[in-house]
């Protein structure tokens, strides 16, 4: 395999960074600016509540599963007008949010670990959360970057697997896909020919389960550990 690759392509949440603790503490610098600019929308137990009006519009609208800032943006607008103020307060709220959702706490080993894999691959990433890589600053570490909700289809789709090794000029066979989760990720690029990593973070591994039927090409708990067993 380690002569075979041209290619590591990373999701990432929960791979370069711990996605919780991200989303805990954006909710939290939201419901503190509703609370400063629109404390009419903000009643007891917001952030649960809204969590269930999101569970609920993505009953409705699938695309909303993958395309997760228009839903939380959707679910903004719903509050705002049921409240009876301009739903353009969405629009500044998402700022918002979305500035405290790509202020990740990046593993420490990733920096390191896509730098040097860069020197002998081809980088990239495919994701179905809604990270900006230019605002989280490693932007320039990947040659293409695809999001879920801008492409169309999500992880495990074969679709969106085959479009990042179009967009790098290789064969599915020559990448090898890294993530933690067992079937967007690890079968999502098994089924499209890809070799796949599970990523298996050491402060994650109690929450991530592998399926009997789901066998990755290697197990690795870090960047490092991943360059350790693709280079020769």
């Amino acid at each position: 395999m380690k002569n075979t690759i041209k290619a590591v392509l990373f999701d990432l949440d929960d791979t370069l960074w711990a996605i919780d603790p991200v989303i805990l503490r954006a909710e939290k610098v939201l419901l503190n600016w509703l609370n400063t600019h629109t404390p009419a929308v903000v009643k007891e137990d917001f952030i649960s509540s809204f969590r269930l009006r999101q569970k609920r519009l993505i009953e409705q609208v699938p695309r909303y599963g993958y395309a997760l800032w228009e839903l939380r943006h959707a679910c903004l607008v719903e509050v705002f007008e049921e409240a009876g103020i301009k739903s353009t307060a969405a629009d500044d709220a998402m700022q918002v949010f979305s500035r405290a959702r790509n202020d990740v706490r990046l593993y420490d080993d990733v920096i390191s670990g896509l730098t040097r894999l860069g020197y002998r691959y081809l980088i990239g990433s495919i994701s179905n959360g809604a990270a900006n890589l230019d605002q989280i600053g490693i932007a320039h570490h990947f040659r293409i970057s695809i999001v879920a909700a801008e492409f169309g289809c999500p992880k495990p789709e074969t679709a969106i697997f085959h479009a990042a090794c179009d967009a790098l000029e290789i064969q599915p066979s020559e990448a090898i896909y890294v993530g933690d989760d067992a079937e967007s990720d690890v079968a999502g690029a098994m089924r499209a020919g890809m070799k796949t990593a599970w990523m298996r973070r050491p402060d994650l591994a109690a929450k991530k389960a592998l399926p009997e039927n789901i066998r990755p090409d290697i197990v690795v708990h870090s960047l490092a550990d991943l360059e350790k067993q693709l280079m020769p």
